[in-house]
C-alpha cells in the first residue's frame, strides 16, 4: 500500500491508525518535548496533533514529503497556537483537565523526554533573533534533523523557498557569531559541532 494510501487508511480505520499512531508518536512527543517544557502540556499536545491529522486526511501528498515530515508541520501549527493561546490565558487555568490524566510514571517519562531535549531547547533559542520564516526552516533542519526539503514540505513553502532562506539565514547567524563573546556552550565550547552556529557554518 502506498504511504498515501495508508496515511488516509489510517483515519478511517481504528486499527490502521492504532499503528501509525505507535509508529510516529515517539518522534511527535520529541518535536514537542523540543519546544515545550512542561510534561502536562507535552501529553496534551501530543495528542492534538495526532486529533489534527485525522481532521486533515486529505491533505498529505507523498510527493512533497516524508510522513514524519508532514506530522511535524501539523506539530508545529499546534505547539504555535498553544503559544499564542498561553499568552491570553493565566498559569493557573491551563491544561487543568490534562494534568488529570497524566499517572506518575507518564509525568516521570515525559521529563525525562523534556530533559533529554534540552539542548534541542537552547539551540531554538540561538535562533530567536531571525526573522520567523527563517527560523522556522533552520528550526526544522537544524533541530529536528529534517531535510530542507522535509522543512519545506512541512512549512507549506516551495524547497527553492527554503533554500533561500536557509542561505539568508546562514549568513545573518554567521555575521551574528563573528560579534558574539565566546562563551561557553552546553555540550562543550563555543562552536562546537553541539551547537547550531556550528552546524550553519559547516553547511554554508
Amino acid at each position: 500500500m502506498s504511504e498515501e494510501g495508508g496515511r488516509v487508511h489510517a483515519a478511517r480505520d481504528p486499527a490502521a491508525f492504532e499503528e501509525f499512531y505507535r509508529r510516529h508518536v515517539e518522534g511527535v512527543t520529541r518535536f514537542v518535548a523540543r519546544r515545550i517544557a512542561d510534561p502536562h502540556l507535552v501529553a496534551d499536545l501530543t495528542a492534538e496533533v495526532f486529533l489534527a491529522m485525522l481532521d486533515s486526511a486529505d491533505s498529505y501528498r507523498p510527493g512533497r514529503g516524508s510522513e514524519t515530515a508532514w506530522l511535524y508541520g501539523i506539530a508545529r501549527n499546534v505547539v504555535s497556537v498553544e503559544w499564542r493561546r498561553a499568552a491570553r490565558e493565566s498559569q493557573a487555568t491551563r491544561r487543568i483537565a490534562g494534568r488529570r490524566l497524566l499517572e506518575p510514571d507518564d509525568v516521570v517519562r515525559l521529563e525525562e523526554r523534556i530533559d533529554a531535549e534540552a539542548a534541542a531547547r537552547h539551540h531554538r533559542a540561538a535562533l530567536a533573533g531571525l526573522p520567523e520564516g527563517e527560523r522556522a526552516v533552520v528550526e526544522l533542519v537544524v533541530v529536528d534533523q529534517l531535510t530542507v526539503a522535509e522543512a519545506a514540505a512541512a512549512l507549506g513553502i516551495r524547497p527553492v523557498t527554503a533554500r533561500v532562506r536557509m542561505h539568508r539565514a546562514r549568513k545573518a547567524l554567521r555575521a551574528a557569531a563573528k560579534h558574539a563573546p565566546h562563551t561557553e556552550q552546553p555540550g562543550g565550547p563555543s562552536g562546537s559541532d553541539t551547537h547550531p552556529l556550528s552546524y550553519v557554518r559547516g553547511n554554508a
